[in-house]
């Protein structure tokens, strides 16, 4: 059995870009941690076979939808810019 096809390997992957997240924090990583984790946790209860493209497929899409739903609700919202009008050295 190949290493992909362990999903003790994408839980593994799933922690180290959660981590990563942590050390680079922006909420890019996190989406990408959770569609690792849902491939690794999809092939540990038996609903994904070991077809590399496929589970390829389903770590892209989960983590595009992680990153979507992460962006609706921790980005930027609208109102949230703060515009400067004055400056701290200014006398």
């Amino acid at each position: 059995m190949a290493l992909w096809q362990e999903w003790w390997v994408w839980i593994v992957i799933g922690v180290t870009l959660a981590v990563a997240e942590v050390m680079l924090p922006g909420f890019i990583l996190l989406g990408f941690a959770i569609g690792a984790a849902l491939v690794g946790l999809l092939l540990l209860i038996g609903l994904l076979g070991g077809n590399f493209y496929v589970l390829l497929l389903i770590f892209a899409v989960a983590s595009l939808a992680a990153w979507v739903v992460l962006r609706r609700l921790v980005g930027i919202r609208k109102g949230q810019v703060k515009i400067w009008d004055r400056d701290i050295n200014d006398n």
